[in-house]
């Protein structure tokens, strides 16, 4: 058995970089033993890694990085989850979508459902809105719409091998951690990042991570969490923030009451019956319930204020109200639509 599966699976000693490559060598020649991909997913799975391994992870990962990667993609923001907690309509498509409506550059990343019903790239995927390819076609849609979802692409090779590896089991039930992980390991320089965290046990790991990327890169990388579990910022709750800048960390509570936002409770945030793409509709053209469209506004100013766009979050939030009541935002998604035909 390869030696990152044993040491995991012993917790005597930390997994470091090269051990982490020579895994990863290993998984791109076929050579791993059945069962060694089970293995070392379901080990991650049962406890977040060490400080040490954590960062030999993602430092073997990213090794093989982007070269050449136009300026415009790197000067964009992205907003993402990871993963569970409880099921909502897709709040960071919404608000990625509005942000974008907005004139913040936006280049999403994102996956098919883990815990839910409908993930990112399956909204997308109903939506008619294609995923980028290639960081050429991501720059070239940003240049003509300013936002880009980017396919997986930007995500190491290696996460494809380790879901293949695992047949016929299901994936889902293993990779919750690569899942949590998965918004730090996205080959996507950029200016900024909003990742909500719905397991708060997960924090002090991807606090880890978030400052780790947030030093290698020199972006700006924010998690929050709050009380209901969400993977987004909510309207109606206070939601923590642990902002990483660079070098520096901070952590503050961003209280939607402080902001004259309404109550609420998530059960507004649920997907209903019927279309969802009829559900999303609704919420980009502001005829949802009000604390979903403040909760989409909220997130998308966050991406304004994270990526420096602007330090004022009044400002920002009635950017973000106004591009949903204008029609700005589903203008932009019939757009996005559009051009999926014009290249089908």
């Amino acid at each position: 058995m390869h030696e990152a599966v044993t040491t995991l699976l012993r917790r005597e000693r930390p997994v470091e970089a090269p051990v982490w490559r020579s895994f990863w060598d290993r998984l791109r020649q076929g050579g791993l033993r059945r069962g060694e991909s089970v293995a070392l997913l379901a080990s991650l799975a049962t406890r977040m890694p060490d400080r040490t391994t954590l960062t030999g992870l993602l430092d073997s990962l990213a090794a093989d990085g982007p070269a050449g990667v136009p300026d415009e993609v790197g000067a964009a923001v992205n907003i993402v989850g990871t993963g569970g907690g409880p099921r909502t309509f897709n709040i960071s498509t919404a608000a990625a979508l509005v942000a974008a409506a907005m004139g913040v550059r936006v280049v999403k990343t994102g996956s098919r459902a883990y815990t839910g019903s409908l993930g990112s790239v399956d909204l997308l995927e109903r939506l008619g809105v294609p995923l980028t390819a290639s960081y050429e076609e991501t720059h070239a849609s940003l240049q003509a719409h300013g936002i880009a979802f980017a396919g997986a692409f930007v995500y190491p090779a290696e996460l494809g091998l380790l879901a293949r590896g695992v047949l016929p089991l299901d994936i889902r039930q293993l990779g919750g951690f690569l899942n949590a992980l998965g918004p730090f390991l996205a080959r996507l320089p950029a200016r900024a990042q909003l990742t909500g965290v719905a397991d708060r046990r997960l924090v002090p790991g991807l606090r880890h991570a978030a400052g780790h990327l947030a030093r290698g890169g020199g972006r700006s990388v924010w998690l929050c969490v709050n009380d209901a579990g969400a993977d987004e910022l909510l309207s109606f709750l206070p939601n923590r923030v642990y902002a990483c800048e660079g070098a520096l960390e901070d952590e503050f509570v961003l209280d939607p009451a402080r902001l004259g936002l309404r109550p609420g409770s998530a059960d507004e945030l649920r997907p209903r019956d019927g279309d969802p793409v009829v559900r999303f509709h609704e919420v980009l053209s502001g005829l949802s319930a009000p604390v979903a469209r403040e909760t989409v506004a909220l997130n998308a100013a966050a991406l304004a204020v994270a990526g420096r766009v602007t330090g004022d979050w009044g400002a920002a939030l009635d950017a973000a109200r106004e591009v949903i009541r204008d029609g700005r935002a589903l203008a932009l998604l019939a757009r996005l639509r559009s051009k999926a035909v014009v290249h089908a």
